[in-house]
């Protein structure tokens, strides 16, 4: 797995960085800053939970790399 995210979508909304602290974080604007591109395996549920409840689809998961 890897992500990629897009700063320029990020509305600020925090859900990725409640649901999956370990690989986002938040600027002092509130958009998102990717802290790990390539999860462990262990984190591939947070890290799908993450980019499907972005509401401004602002993290792509790339599975099977």
């Amino acid at each position: 797995m890897k992500i990629t995210i897009y700063p320029e979508k990020c509305c600020g909304s925090g859900q990725c960085v409640v649901n999956a602290p370990k690989l986002f974080d938040q600027n002092d604007d509130g958009i998102i800053i990717l802290l790990k591109a390539d999860p462990s395996p262990d984190q591939y549920e947070s890290a799908r939970l993450a980019a499907g409840i972005c509401p401004a689809l602002a993290i792509e998961i790339h599975e099977d790399l």
